[in-house]
Order: structure tokens, then C-alpha cells, then sequence
């Protein structure tokens, strides 16, 4: 059987193509929970190859967090966040992704030029995250839910266990 899909006319094949192409793994690696705003911070750095994400830049980051989220209260804000430190190739990110009210989620996103962290600005309205950091927050999002929301005991073990539960090596 011969089956033959017609591609709507907003599928951007070329587009579509040169993207596989170009697919490859990057390197995360988790640095832990810190504290901001009165948060608990789980901290990943995400580096493209040839990339590196330095003390500094997860130092402007951390202070982007805080800023970001000391306005949590007013959002519904439940005091757990994640924060990506991103060195991409084509410039640096920042995504600061925290648990509010209702099951629902904040995410904010600064980016900048590659290797100047005190450039980072508020991404365009509607940036949302490329596909490696997609993979984090995807993790993330099924390490809230497994132990903090579905886990048991008193939630400071859910915490704790939230805390280490951090994706590392090669995301595609």
C-alpha cells in the first residue's frame, strides 16, 4: 500500500530538515537547591558545545531569580522553583520556572548576548523554552509531581527528595 501525506502548506520542510540536521545533545548538570527570594531554587546549567556556564553567570542568574521572584506572592507563588542557567549557541538564557496556585506554573525568560550574563533582558513576549530546556522543565515537572504533590510523609521529606531528584548529562 502506496501512502502518500499531502504536507499543509505551513509545514516549513526545508526548515523542518535543516533543524534535524543540526539536532545534538547538550550537557545539564544540576548544582543543587539555593534559596531566593525566600524560595527553594533547584539550579541546572545547560551548556551547548564549546560553551561553558561559569560562576558569574549563575551568580547574575540567582540575582535574576530573586528579583523575579519576590514578586511570587502576588502570583500564587508555592515557594518551589527551578532555575536554568543556559549557555546556547547562539546566545545565553536564563529561565526562572516556579509552581503557583491551581496546579498552574510561572515562567520567565531573560536572554542575552553569549558570555556578557549582566546583559541578560526579559525575553520577547511568547519566547517559551527551546527543546533542551523543554526536556528539563519536563523532567521538573515530573519530580514536582512525584514528590511533592503524589509523595508521602511530611513535606519536608518531599522536599528533600524533590531537591535531588535532578536530571544530569546529555539532553536531546
Amino acid at each position: 500500500m502506496d501512502l502518500h501525506v499531502e504536507l499543509p502548506p505551513a509545514i516549513d520542510a526545508p526548515g523542518l530538515l535543516a533543524l534535524a540536521e543540526g539536532h545534538h545533545g547538550r550537557t545539564a548538570r544540576g548544582l543543587g537547591v539555593r534559596e531566593a527570594a525566600g524560595h527553594l531554587v533547584k539550579v541546572y546549567v545547560l551548556q551547548a558545545p564549546g560553551r561553558t556556564v561559569g560562576p558569574r553567570a549563575v551568580a547574575t542568574a540567582l540575582d535574576l531569580a530573586a528579583g523575579h521572584l519576590a514578586l511570587g506572592g502576588a502570583r500564587g507563588s508555592l515557594g518551589l522553583a527551578v532555575l536554568i542557567v543556559h549557555a546556547g549557541g547562539d546566545g545565553d538564557y536564563v529561565l526562572v520556572h516556579s509552581w503557583i496556585e491551581g496546579h498552574m506554573s510561572d515562567l520567565a525568560v531573560f536572554t542575552g548576548p553569549a558570555g556578557r550574563p549582566a546583559a541578560l533582558r526579559p525575553g520577547r513576549a511568547g519566547l517559551a523554552p527551546c527543546v533542551w530546556e523543554a526536556a528539563l522543565l519536563a523532567h521538573e515537572r515530573e519530580a514536582f509531581s512525584r514528590h511533592v504533590l503524589d509523595g508521602e510523609g511530611p513535606l519536608a521529606e518531599r522536599l528533600t527528595a524533590w531537591s535531588t531528584d535532578a536530571l544530569e548529562g546529555e539532553v536531546r
